[in-house]
């Protein structure tokens, strides 16, 4: 059970109503010992109580996951204990899901960014002209994510994904990251066509990826032919209402009440409305098909569909898959069979988003081309006439 205050939504209020519908009251021998309840101040804050019990609509693996206690305390430990603890939980992960999804791992660089090239056993042949690039999660202090959302991924696919290690804040706050992942992809592009790229990420990732592909466009750079944002956000200026409701574990485990400031560790001094740090103030028709993905206990979830929203209106072919009652990025987690559906939707949007590239639908990144041509920038050939290695 959780107290939560929170500016009310006519959605929200939606949700609520169900809850309070589907949640009876727990009793006791003695009488109720929790009970649903509410009330509206005169600022509209509302004050709540919910008796929230563990849904029987996710896998029994999901539920035993959510009927876990957790203390409600803040983490405590120093950056440098975190980073070290997560990247012990990424390699224990890592190695499990190499049991399903077998690849091979090697530790890289590109243009003098580090990386972690993640490949299937087996290429087939019309396959080594695609890569993906993987910008992993961990808000953006830590990695979480460069083994744990590359290696399902590169063996469903079969496709090369190379994962960004990009230089992390509170030392290197933004626009370090976006820098980093603009350089691994341009040089990219120096051997595959950008219709044969994806860039896709969770979290802070999932952040960055957007963050990045408003970069290319205020740039003029050629866009990839799809991006994946997976639990994430396009407004730093102010928060989301399902901030306000769940946590990093969803209803389990501590929760800080979202600041209106931005986290200034990766955001720094930036304008929030920057269009590049919150790519809503973008020009969103720009951007190439997108997957979002996110799930209804997540701390993102209102921002995730918020930018999604704001891609459709903006004409863009935007999809949305939203799972049943689990947290923030549950996908992380090999036990759960529903981190196993996640993984085979983005695989499966992201070959048919390369392979429909392949058969040379690149309109919108040719419409780019001809603007920055007709500007007076460095001229570039049409899409379609660019060669590239591994397209002979």
């Amino acid at each position: 059970m959780r107290s939560t205050h929170l500016s009310m939504t006519a959605a929200l209020l939606s949700a609520l109503a169900c809850l309070t519908a589907c949640c009876a009251t727990v009793r006791g021998e003695d009488g109720p010992v929790s009970a649903n309840s509410s009330s509206i101040d005169l600022s509209g804050t509302a004050h709540i109580t919910r008796v929230v019990p563990v849904p029987m609509t996710v896998s029994p693996e999901a539920q035993a996951m959510l009927a876990r206690s957790m203390s409600d305390g803040p983490a405590s430990g120093t950056l440098a204990e975190a980073r070290a603890s997560i990247w012990n939980g990424q390699l224990r992960a890592g190695a499990q899901l190499m049991h399903t999804y077998p690849v091979t791992l090697v530790d890289s660089t590109i243009a003098g960014v580090p990386v972690r090239i993640v490949r299937p056993l087996t290429t087939p042949a019309g396959n080594q002209r695609f890569v993906l690039i993987n910008l992993h999660g961990g808000g953006f202090k830590v990695d979480s994510g460069s083994m744990t959302e590359s290696i399902p991924i590169a063996a469903l696919t079969k496709v090369k994904v190379v994962s960004v290690l990009y230089r992390l804040s509170p030392e290197f706050p933004f626009p370090a990251a976006v820098q980093d992942a603009v350089k691994v992809y341009s040089e990219l592009l120096k051997e595959y066509s950008p219709n044969h790229i994806c860039i896709f990420g969770t979290s802070a990732g999932a952040i960055l990826t957007g963050e990045v592909a408003a970069q290319l466009i205020a740039s003029g750079l050629p866009l990839p032919c799809a991006l994946g944002i997976f639990s994430g956000t396009g407004d730093w200026s102010k928060p989301g209402d399902s901030q306000h409701i769940f946590g990093l574990y969803g209803l389990s485990g501590h929760l800080d009440a979202p600041d209106q400031a931005p986290d200034l560790s990766y955001t720094g001094s930036i304008d929030p409305k920057n269009p590049v740090l919150s790519p809503i103030f973008s020009d969103l028709a720009k951007m190439p098909p997108t997957l979002f993905m996110t799930s209804t206990r997540d701390f993102l979830l209102s921002n995730t569909v918020t930018l999604h929203r704001a891609f459709l209106r903006s004409g863009v072919d935007a999809r949305l898959v939203v799972f049943e009652g689990l947290p923030h990025t549950f996908w992380g987690n090999p036990d759960l069979p529903e981190s196993h559906e996640a993984y085979k939707i983005m695989a499966s949007f992201f070959d048919e988003r390369l392979r429909s590239a392949g058969r040379g639908l690149c309109d919108k990144q040719q419409q780019m081309q001809d603007e920055w041509n007709s500007s007076g920038g460095p001229k570039r050939a049409p899409c379609a006439a660019i060669r590239y290695a591994h397209e002979d």
